[in-house]
């Protein structure tokens, strides 16, 4: 039996857990979680899986980690803790691996692999696609950056979680994929919301588009379950209900959009759409327009 841990239920991380938990026999792994919230660790005790009473807890105890969380700065104080609590890498066993879900830079998910390894820990780089959606049916994409044995420890928890793993090599390289993944799926929003508003604005109905989108293409079911979702809620919300709906959604997608600008900057790489896609993402997320210029 592995130990395995999970630390982060938000949105798609406990989604992901669920799925973690109700395969983890199957797998031959028991599962043990935290967050910082209790109903949702309570939910999956209900479901079969221990509670921890902190990371370091889940470290000390557990040779397999999956870490869900929202940002860099979440990570860092997860795996080196603070002023009250010494942080996941000081309580890690040597060989503990450590799968790295959230969407990060790549700097820090390579210095988080250069000190792990100084302790004889391993960082896989593993952010995933597919939302919270796929996170609900274990329909995800896992991208994997890192030494190939401990990818391949990971497997048994991919397995409960996704449909798919591509591996991208080194760590740090599933992080590349992700944003470049991301960055063009706010083109695309950015993209379906600048048609649709020209078809109203011009008297079209909206399905001839979505009919020659489907037809050739060029409108995924992901924009078009964007789109749909987006302009059926602004229908009947104010802006503080837009704002509080979609607002986190925005605030993610300008989080990742940066991430991918800061690391073409380090490339020396021009990225202008996704500049412009940047500058807008919030207004495209509120259906609000956009002014010229």
């Amino acid at each position: 039996m592995i130990h395995c841990g999970y630390i982060g239920l938000g949105n798609i991380g406990k989604p992901m857990c669920s799925n973690l938990v109700a395969g983890a026999s199957e797998q031959g792994l028991s599962v043990s979680v935290y967050d910082v919230v209790a109903e949702p660790v309570a939910e999956m005790v209900a479901l079969g899986a221990r509670a921890a009473d902190s990371p370091e807890s889940i470290a000390k105890n557990c040779s397999l980690i999956g870490i869900c969380v929202r940002h860099d700065a979440d990570v860092d104080q997860l795996l080196y803790g603070d002023d009250t609590r010494p942080g996941m890498l000081a309580c890690a066993a040597p060989g503990t691996v450590l799968a790295i879900h959230s969407t990060v830079t790549r700097d820090s998910i390579r210095r988080w692999a250069v000190d792990a390894a100084q302790c004889d820990i391993h960082i896989v780089d593993a952010p995933i696609s597919g939302g919270a959606s796929g996170a609900a049916d274990g329909s995800l994409c896992i991208m994997a950056g890192g030494e190939p044995d401990a990818v391949a420890r990971c497997q048994p928890m991919f397995a409960c979680t996704s449909k798919q793993v591509v591996y991208a090599g080194d760590v740090g390289n599933a992080t590349v994929v992700k944003l470049a993944n991301n960055l063009m799926n706010y083109a695309a929003f950015s993209a379906i919301s600048e048609g649709t508003a020209l078809l109203r604005a011009a008297g079209v109905e909206l399905q001839a588009l979505y009919d020659v989108g489907a037809a050739n293409g060029v409108v995924s079911p992901m924009m078009k379950q964007f789109i749909d979702g987006r302009d059926g809620v602004r229908a009947a919300c104010s802006d503080d209900d837009m704002r509080s709906i979609f607002g986190p959604f925005a605030n993610l997608a300008e989080k990742d959009l940066d991430h991918a600008l800061l690391l073409a900057q380090q490339l020396a790489l021009n990225l202008p759409q996704t500049e412009v896609v940047r500058r807008h993402i919030e207004a495209v997320f509120m259906a609000r327009p956009i002014a010229a210029g």
